[in-house]
C-alpha cells in the first residue's frame, strides 16, 4: 500500500541540530525530510490522531537525535528521529494543540500546553494553558494558567524567557524564568484582531500583525502593564507599519535582531531593516504564507537558510539575503474553491466538478489547483512532475471581480494529451461565464504540457459537463449543459506536437436534454453519452446515434465501458439513486444497488474485466449503532466487482469520499495493476485490489455492510430475457427511426473482440474437445 498526497503543512516544522533535517508533521505521524535533497528519509509513525507539534531538543552533539511531539490523541511522546523509535510517552489525558519547554536543562522537565477539555460544557471555555511537568511520576494533569473559548497556539521567545497566546484583540505574556509558575506579566490590546506574533530574540520588544494587514512593535513589555493601542496610529504605544493588502498570518525576526519578516495572505514576504525602515520584498510565492522558521547552516559560514511553508502544501527553502528558493518539497495542492463555483453549480443542476483526472499506464495523475494551474503528480513515486498555467492570473486573495476557475481536466490514457475547461464569472454574475476549452501536448524534454489548440466558448454560453479522451486515437468529446455534445479530432495521427491542432468533427444532441456523462469503449469503436435520464449509444467516427437505453429515475452523472457491461451511476433529489449495470449483449439491466456514487473506474485489459466504484455514506447510514463498527468512523467505501454477478470481491471503508475519485494504475516495475483513490483532500492511498494486505482499511462482513448502506434491486436474467422476449424491439428503444440494425452489426469491432476473447477462453478450457 502506497500513501501520498499528505499535508505537510498543519503545525510549525522544526530543523534538526545540524539543520540537514526537516521534521514535518503530517497527518497522524511526522515526515522526516533531507535538506539537501528534499526527499524523505523516515517517519515518526505512533499517534493515533494529528500531530499538532514538534519540537527538537537541543544537544551539543550530533551524534543523537531527539524530539518531543504532541497530538490530538492526548499523548506526548519522546523520540530518537535518527533510528526511529519512542523513548518516553506521556498520556495528558487530553487533546493537546499546542507544546513548548522554556529549558531542557532541569531536573524537573517543565512544558506548558495548549489543551481542549470539554468536561465543563456549561463554562463554555474549552481551551486552557497547562504547566505540566514531564519528568513527574505518575503524571499529573498540570495547574491551569489560563482558560479560553478554544485552544490557542503558544509563541516562545528564542531565550525560553516568555511565552505568549494571542487571544481576540489581546496578547497574554508570561514569563516562564519564575522558579514555581510562570506569572502573567503584560497583556497587549489592539483595536483589531491579532492573527499572528514574535518575540525578539534578545529584548523586550514584541512583534504583531493584525487582520488588516500591519505590523505592529511594542518596546519593553513584561513589566506588570497593560499596553494599549488606542487608535490606528499611535505612536506612544508602539510602532506601526502599513504593507500587506490582507491580514498577516507570519512574523519572526532574524537570529540578530535586526530584521523582521512578516507575510500575509496576499502571498508576500517582507524583510523590514529595524533600524532604517527599508523593505525588501520576495515576489509572490502566489499561496497564502503559513509559517515561517529559520536555522543557521554551518557548512555556510555567514549565509542562512530559510525556510517557508505556504498554504499549497508546498515548502520552499530560501537563501538570505537574495531571498531566492534554493529547494521546494511539493506536495498536492489543495483543491481551488472559488466563491462563485457553488452557486455557478446549483443553477446548472448537474455536477460540473471533474477536477482530477490519471493516467493509467503512468500513474501520473492532474489535479486542478489554486492560481489557476494543473499539477501533474506522479502517484507511484509520491512526488510533484511540474505544474501547467491554465490561464495567467495573478494570485489575488480576495478577488470579486472575477472569478476564475478550471471546472474540468482530463488526460488521455497514454498521458500525451490533456484538456482543460475553465470558467470566468464576471462581478454579480453566478450563472454565465466565459468558458475556454483548451487542448495541451506533452512535451517530454520538458515533463510537462504545451498549449496546442484554444476554443472560446465551445457550446456557446453554456458550461462544459464533462471531457473525455478516446483510448485509441487523437478524438476528444465535450458535453455541455445546453443539450448538446461535440467530437473534436487532431489532424495529425502520430508524432503529436504543439504546433498540430483540433478541429470540431461533429455535434450530436437527444430531445434538447443536458448531457451530463460520456464514455469510450476500451477499442474506442463507440460511445456512451448520458442525455440526463437516458443513455446514448453512438459511432464517433460517423458521429451517428446507434441506440437509445431505457431512461433511468435520475441523472446520470457517471458512465463506464466495463467489458460486455455498461455501468452507469445516477443520482438527484427527489430521485433515489442508483448504480446500474447493463449487458450490451442482451441489452437489458443485468443488476443495480442505490447507492450514493462518486466515481467509477474499471479495467478491461485483462482477460476477466472488473470495476471498482466509491460511494459516500449519508450521515443517516453512519450514525446508526449497530453500523458504527462497520464504518468505524469512514464516510465511504470502495467496491470491487469482477464482472460476474452484483456481489463485490472486495469492499474498503474510507475517508472524505466526496469529491473523490477512483482508476486503475499500471506499475511497470511489480507488473501489476493498482486501485488509486483519491480523496476530497487531494490524500491519495495505491494498492493492490487482489492482495490481503489492505485488510487493514477493508469491512470485512460484505452482506452486513451492503445491508447497511444499499438495498440491493436485481433482476435475474432469465426474467429480463423473458421481458425483452415480450416486447418487439421498436419498443425497447426510442431512436429517431424504427428501422434499427441489430446491435452487434453496428458495433462489430467492438462485439468481435469480445466475442474472441470469449472463443479463446472456451478453447482453453477445452483444449481436448476442439482438437478432435
Amino acid at each position: 500500500m502506497i500513501r501520498g498526497g499528505r499535508n505537510t503543512i498543519t503545525s510549525v516544522p522544526a530543523f534538526s541540530n545540524d539543520a540537514k533535517k526537516l521534521l514535518l508533521c503530517t497527518a497522524n505521524s511526522v515526515s522526516v525530510y533531507s535538506v539537501d535533497t528534499g526527499l524523505r528519509i523516515t517517519s515518526l509513525e505512533g499517534h493515533t490522531a494529528p500531530v499538532t507539534t514538534v519540537i527538537v531538543v537541543p544537544l551539543p552533539t550530533n551524534t543523537i537525535f531527539l524530539c518531543w511531539t504532541t497530538s490530538l490523541d492526548g499523548k506526548i511522546r519522546l523520540w530518537d528521529f535518527s533510528e526511529p523509535k519512542i523513548l518516553k510517552t506521556v498520556d495528558a489525558q487530553l487533546p493537546v494543540y499546542s507544546l513548548v519547554i522554556p529549558s531542557h536543562v532541569s531536573d524537573d522537565l517543565i512544558a506548558y500546553a495548549s489543551v481542549e477539555d470539554c468536561s465543563n460544557v456549561s463554562k463554555d471555555l474549552f481551551g486552557q494553558i497547562r504547566r505540566l511537568n514531564l519528568c513527574e511520576e505518575p503524571f499529573c494533569s498540570g495547574d491551569t494558567l489560563k482558560e479560553m473559548e478554544e485552544p490557542k497556539p503558544i509563541v516562545i521567545s528564542p531565550s525560553g524567557e516568555f511565552f505568549g497566546v494571542c487571544h481576540n484583540c489581546k496578547i497574554h505574556i508570561w514569563n516562564a524564568s519564575c522558579e514555581e509558575m510562570a506569572k502573567e506579566t503584560t497583556t497587549l490590546h489592539h483595536t483589531q484582531l491579532i492573527t499572528v506574533f514574535a518575540f525578539h530574540p534578545d529584548k523586550r520588544m514584541l512583534a504583531a500583525g493584525d487582520v488588516t494587514g500591519r505590523v505592529l512593535i511594542w518596546k519593553e513589555f513584561g513589566n506588570g502593564e497593560v499596553i494599549s493601542v488606542k487608535s490606528e496610529h499611535d505612536a506612544e504605544s508602539c510602532t506601526v507599519f502599513n504593507w500587506h493588502s490582507h491580514e498577516v498570518t507570519v512574523l519572526n525576526f532574524s537570529s540578530d535582531g535586526t530584521v523582521l519578516y512578516s507575510g500575509g495572505k496576499d502571498g508576500v514576504l517582507v524583510a523590514w531593516q529595524l533600524d532604517t525602515g527599508n523593505t525588501q520584498l520576495m515576489p509572490k510565492i502566489e499561496s497564502p504564507l503559513l509559517y515561517f522558521i529559520l536555522s543557521s547552516d554551518p557548512t555556510l559560514s555567514s549565509i542562512k537558510k530559510f525556510q517557508v511553508i505556504c498554504a499549497d502544501n508546498q515548502i520552499h527553502f530560501l537563501k538570505m539575503p537574495s531571498m531566492e528558493i534554493l529547494r521546494t518539497i511539493s506536495g498536492i495542492k489543495p483543491p481551488a474553491r472559488p466563491k462563485g463555483l457553488l452557486c455557478y453549480i446549483k443553477t446548472m443542476d448537474i455536477c460540473l466538478i471533474r477536477t482530477v483526472s490519471i493516467d493509467r499506464s503512468s500513474g501520473i495523475a492532474a489535479f486542478s489547483t489554486s492560481n489557476h494551474r494543473v499539477q501533474l503528480y506522479n502517484l507511484l513515486s509520491d512526488c510533484e512532475i511540474s505544474e501547467v498555467q491554465v490561464c495567467e492570473r495573478n494570485h489575488q486573495p480576495d478577488d470579486d471581480e472575477v472569478q476564475v476557475f478550471i471546472s474540468a481536466v482530463a488526460l488521455a490514457r497514454n498521458g500525451s494529451v490533456m484538456t482543460t475547461a475553465e470558467v470566468r464569472l464576471a462581478a454579480g454574475s453566478l450563472s454565465e461565464g466565459l468558458v475556454s476549452l483548451k487542448f495541451w501536448v506533452f512535451v517530454p524534454d520538458k515533463k510537462t504540457f504545451s498549449l496546442s489548440t484554444v476554443i472560446n466558448q465551445p457550446h456557446r454560453e453554456a458550461a462544459i459537463t464533462a471531457i473525455t479522451l478516446s483510448p485509441v486515437r487523437f478524438m476528444a468529446v465535450t458535453t455541455s449543459s445546453a443539450g448538446d455534445f461535440k467530437i473534436w479530432v487532431c489532424n495529425s495521427d502520430k508524432n503529436l506536437t504543439p504546433e498540430d491542432k483540433w478541429i470540431f468533427h461533429g455535434v450530436g444532441s437527444y430531445k434538447k436534454k443536458p448531457i451530463t456523462a460520456a464514455a469510450f469503449s476500451g477499442d474506442g469503436s463507440c460511445l456512451a453519452i448520458a442525455a440526463t435520464t437516458v443513455i446514448l449509444i453512438w459511432d464517433p467516427k460517423k458521429n451517428e446515434l446507434m441506440f437509445v437505453f431505457e431512461k433511468f429515475h435520475a441523472p446520470i452523472m457517471e458512465l463506464s465501458f466495463a467489458g460486455g457491461f455498461i455501468v452507469a451511476a445516477s443520482h438527484g433529489p427527489p430521485s433515489t439513486p442508483q448504480l446500474s449495470v447493463w449487458d450490451v449483449m442482451t441489452l437489458g439491466l443485468s443488476w443495480s444497488y442505490r447507492l450514493y456514487m462518486e466515481a467509477i473506474a474499471t479495467e478491461a485489459s485483462s482477460s476477466d474485466p472488473y470495476f471498482a466504484v466509491l460511494t459516500w455514506l449519508p450521515e443517516s447510514y453512519r450514525s446508526v449503532k449497530s453500523n458504527e463498527q462497520i464504518f468505524r468512523g469512514k464516510d465511504g467505501a470502495i467496491l470491487l466487482f469482477d464482472g460476474s454477478g452484483p456481489k463485490p470481491v472486495a469492499i474498503w471503508t474510507v475517508m472524505n469520499a466526496r469529491g473523490g475519485s477512483l482508476s486503475f494504475v499500471e506499475d511497470s516495475k511489480k507488473s501489476q495493476i493498482l486501485l488509486a483513490y483519491v480523496n476530497g483532500n487531494h490524500e491519495y492511498v495505491l494498492f493492490d485490489p487482489h492482495s490481503d494486505d489492505t485488510t487493514e482499511t477493508s469491512a470485512k462482513d460484505y452482506e452486513v455492510l451492503l445491508a447497511a448502506i444499499t438495498k440491493k434491486k436485481k433482476r435475474s436474467r432469465k426474467k429480463t430475457l423473458l421481458a425483452m422476449s415480450e416486447r418487439p424491439l421498436e419498443k425497447r428503444f426510442c431512436g429517431s427511426t424504427l428501422n434499427i440494425p441489430p446491435f452487434p452489426d453496428v458495433c462489430g469491432s467492438f462485439f468481435a473482440s469480445h466475442m474472441r476473447k470469449r472463443i479463446c477462453e472456451r478453447v482453453e478450457m477445452q483444449p481436448e474437445s476442439h482438437s478432435a
